[in-house]
């Protein structure tokens, strides 16, 4: 029988959240997180996912103040949702590039025994060059580096959760350099379930290698399918099983009483989203100049760009917009006086909304449905625009029209995250 796993990603940074609206909860207090993990788990789903940063971000090598900051280590916060609920599963973003092997995997395994086996962790990868700045190392890593580093930090986690406690792993490689004792037992689930979000053909390795769920971008039905295909190819390789991986791409919901009321309200989330100051900022990138004096709502800016192309250290522009800026930008501008769209618009018109399925609650059942039962995904991961609003809507609203359409469990039957997502025990 096909089954619909689903997970909330609170991310904490990003155009997402719409976290300076009044009803959002407060963002770095541990009421906001309980309240909103006790809510999914009366949803019964799988996972609560906490995002995480070793640094606040930066744009043009100044602080971005347009996003919140100074929520504390994700560990630690999902280690005090564990005493606050009983069967959701926990999982942490936490960075391969600048921790340390034994000391990460050391702190995963103990959420992991101290939550009953409900813990699990998301593996990232950076490349920019303030993260790389707190740890005095720069930008570091180039980008495929950053998962062959991360494929022998997994191996070297792996290696410690299998060990007795007390026993010595040894593991010298090419970036990774690991004497150490293992010093916290298995937890019910063996170790923390593995997920992995990168979609490069390094991070798609590193997944069918060691993931056992994948957080993937690829959310419309086409491309969720050719994922699916890639990825299950990529399994054979590494002699994994085509049903090894769990797949959970991204996906925003918006839910109105007729389809006319939800776009509607996707429209105004939409340009909540992309704020003035935003949609200047994300310009800048490509501009490379300060544009602040220009009116979000006027004409794009007059001006040509700074020579050269975006710094590959300092941005948060996917890697395949990295290069041909000038190109770009005289494709916006011809867009732009086209259609007589201001900064903003055309912002909102080249950013399209993450994975976002805008309609009536049974709207959305049946394409989650559709989705799950040909296999081209095994669930979602929510990114939530209001919390606890979005969160709450989803539970109360879709939750019950998956459960009619017999593709959403209506009891949890494991008190593991590994049992939650019908994963086979770790070898």
């Amino acid at each position: 029988m096909s089954r619909l796993h689903l997970g909330v990603f609170f991310t904490g940074v990003g155009p997402n959240l719409l976290w300076t609206r009044p009803d959002f909860a407060p963002h770095t207090h541990i009421d906001t997180f309980v309240h909103v993990a006790r809510t999914l788990e009366r949803g019964l789903f799988d996972a609560f996912f906490l995002g995480d940063g070793l640094r606040v971000r930066e744009n043009r090598g100044r602080v971005h103040d347009l996003d919140v900051a100074g929520r504390p280590d994700a560990i630690t916060q999902l280690a005090a949702l564990a005493a606050a609920t009983e069967r959701i599963g926990l999982v942490a973003t936490q960075n391969t590039t600048y921790n340390f092997p034994a000391d990460l995997a050391r702190r995963l395994a103990s959420l992991d025994l101290v939550s009953g086996g409900r813990a699990g962790w998301n593996v990232v990868t950076t490349d920019n060059a303030w993260t790389g700045a707190n740890f005095r190392h720069g930008g570091w890593l180039a980008h495929e580096r950053r998962y062959e580093r991360a494929g022998e930090f997994v191996e070297a986690a792996k290696a410690l959760w299998a060990a007795r406690p007390g026993e010595l792993v040894e593991r010298r490689t090419g970036l990774v350099d690991l004497r150490a004792e293992a010093t916290v037992p298995a937890s019910p689930q063996g170790r923390p379930v593995l997920f992995q979000a990168g979609d490069s053909p390094g991070g798609r390795d590193l997944a069918a290698r060691h993931a056992d769920v994948v957080f993937s971008a690829n959310t419309g039905y086409a491309e969720a399918v050719a994922y699916a295909a890639d990825l299950r190819a990529r399994l054979a390789a590494y002699g994994r099983a085509p049903d090894a991986v769990r797949i959970l791409p991204g996906a925003s919901v918006v839910l109105g009483d007729t389809a006319a009321e939800a776009e509607e309200k996707a429209a105004w989330i939409r340009r909540e989203q992309t704020t003035g100051p935003r949609a200047i900022a994300y310009l800048e990138q490509f501009w490379g100049k300060d544009l602040s004096g220009y009116d979000p709502d006027g004409p794009l800016p007059d001006i040509e760009p700074a020579d050269g192309e975006l710094d590959p250290s300092r941005g948060t522009i996917p890697i395949e917009m990295r290069t041909g800026k000038v190109e770009r930008i005289r494709q916006w501008r011809e867009l732009a006086a086209e259609r007589n769209l201001s900064i903003r618009d055309l912002v909102i018109e080249v950013t399209p909304a993450h994975g976002a399925f805008v309609g009536t609650p049974g709207q959305v059942a049946d394409e989650w449905a559709h989705y799950v039962r040909t296999r081209a995904v095994d669930g979602f991961n929510l990114l939530p625009q209001l919390l606890p609003g979005t969160v709450e809507e989803v539970v109360d609203r879709l939750v019950p029209q998956l459960q009619e359409r017999g593709v959403y469990r209506t009891e949890y039957e494991g008190t593991t995250l590994r049992e939650h997502l019908d994963l086979p025990p770790v070898g």
